[in-house]
């Protein structure tokens, strides 16, 4: 093979060789007219061509050429960014590929972590989907029992308790922390913790309830149990695993297409 068969890319820094006909192939994209020297986005610089765009998604593009086939990694999730890459080299048959992907509903994962020790019971929700650990934070209040500040009047014993409420702990976008049942403060007097799901305003610190209670919530946001597992008999650390299949998003067009108004107005 000659070098005259090949070609080089400068995509963003990232260096491609391949054949002149692979990217010649969809004679009406911008990549095929790029060999003309006609496009100023695309310029040469010491024998290669430069192109100022994203070169790792660029690596995907040409896969596709090469192979005429989408194949993404499991956790690749760039998809509206590849597309607008593949918009700015005009690859109709890419773009057609990546709305498939798009508009596929995917699934939103999420487990519950459920460990149950002495009086106390702990929780941590993990979830795919950042927005559904944003909808449970902004429903779940923890209230610490704490003794309330005496007065000049009063001369109560034991001392009156008040309940200070607090959000559950954000360890990362995709979990959250918190825990409830009896709690030693810091003079040795036993406090509750209590935990309070909305709407339901009861404040439970019974783990089990409090577990009932999340379940019930998440089955009512469409999730539904795929699973349950034991992680540690001794220590009564449990697993439940969630799925939920995001629905659709309904894209609308213009209720008059382009095509129509421009003969309407020649007609005029």
């Amino acid at each position: 093979m000659s070098s005259q068969e090949l070609v080089t890319l400068n995509v963003g820094g990232k260096i491609f060789t391949t054949r002149l006909s692979t990217i010649k192939q969809f004679p009406a994209s911008r990549l095929a007219r790029m060999l003309d020297g006609k496009d100023q986005e695309f310029k040469m610089v010491g024998g290669q061509i430069f192109v100022d765009r994203d070169g790792v998604l660029f690596s995907f593009i040409l896969d596709f050429l090469r192979t005429h086939q989408l194949l993404l990694p499991t956790d690749f999730s760039d998809y509206l960014r590849l597309q607008r890459e593949a918009l700015f080299y005009e690859l109709d048959s890419l773009v057609d590929l990546l709305n498939q992907h798009i508009l596929e509903p995917r699934p939103a994962f999420l487990e519950v972590h459920f460990l149950n020790r002495n009086t106390q019971a702990f929780f941590r929700v993990f979830g795919s989907c950042s927005k559904t650990i944003e909808m449970l934070t902004g429903r779940i209040t923890v209230f610490i029992e704490q003794p309330a500040a005496p007065t000049w009047s009063s001369n109560s014993f034991p001392p009156q308790m008040t309940l200070l409420p607090l959000p559950p702990q954000r360890p990362s976008y995709h979990d959250l922390v918190f825990y409830c049942g009896s709690d030693s403060t810091t003079d040795n007097q036993i406090g509750v913790r209590y935990v309070s799901i909305k709407p339901d305003n009861r404040k439970l610190a019974n783990g089990t309830n409090v577990l009932g209670l999340l379940i019930d919530i998440l089955l009512k946001e469409g999730f539904h149990l795929v699973s349950t597992r034991t992680i540690s008999s001794e220590d009564k650390s449990e697993c439940y695993s969630f799925e939920r299949i995001k629905p659709l998003e309904v894209l609308t067009m213009n209720s008059t297409p382009k095509l129509e108004t421009e003969q309407s107005q020649k007609k005029k």
